[in-house]
């Protein structure tokens, strides 16, 4: 009889455990499917194209940066989790890395360009020339460049590099990036991103 009375605390437990292991391979599971995904990601690049204008003897290039690969690069593979969160909070914002290159591989901060000074030229890069790039997304919004990060390289690479930054834009727009030239004084160039940015399935 007290073997009957303990017959359902039994059921109870082990249903229990079943449960537990379904839950963990659950979450296996999707840690795996996770961990593929970024390594894929990681070892393949992005995708998106480069578009390139060239004025003169100067070439523009535009490229957009998938926010998941660039989280990935700065925040390095360890906790994938924490990736896909930080891309959660941050799913409007837009990347885009954009180059300057002069056909001789000439160093374009150079005062024969820029008829500037040389340090004048870097700090202009550093904290000006954002007011320079806006985007316009396939809703005729204008966005407001929000942010630059100048990749110095102190003479050795014949390129001068961008990292551009715009907030408020959904991640199924399209987007025209838009470049006014106050540097080299080359006009207005612009970079039509007609392809849907990529994104990881998660």
């Amino acid at each position: 009889m007290k073997a009957i009375k303990w017959l359902p605390l039994v059921f109870v437990y082990v249903a229990m455990v079943f449960s537990s292991c379904g839950k963990e391979k659950d979450e296996s599971s999707a840690d795996e499917q996770l961990k593929y995904k970024y390594y894929k990601m990681e070892h393949a690049g992005w995708k998106s194209k480069t578009h390139t204008q060239k004025v003169d003897d100067i070439s523009f290039n535009a490229t957009e940066v998938p926010t998941q690969y660039y989280l990935l690069k700065e925040l390095g593979s360890n906790n994938l989790a924490e990736i896909d969160s930080v891309y959660e909070q941050n799913k409007m914002e837009r990347l885009v890395e954009f180059q300057f290159m002069q056909d001789e591989e000439k160093d374009l901060l150079a005062k024969e360009f820029t008829g500037m000074d040389y340090q004048e030229s870097v700090k202009y890069m550093s904290f000006s020339i954002e007011r320079d790039f806006y985007a316009v997304t396939s809703k005729h919004d204008t966005i407001q460049c929000s942010g630059v990060t100048f990749e110095r390289n102190f003479k050795i690479a014949p390129n001068q590099k961008l990292l551009l930054f715009f907030t408020g834009i959904p991640p199924e727009d399209r987007i025209q990036l838009v470049y006014q030239d106050y540097l080299f004084n080359k006009g207005v160039l612009k970079f039509t991103f007609n392809e849907k940015t990529k994104k990881l399935l998660l």
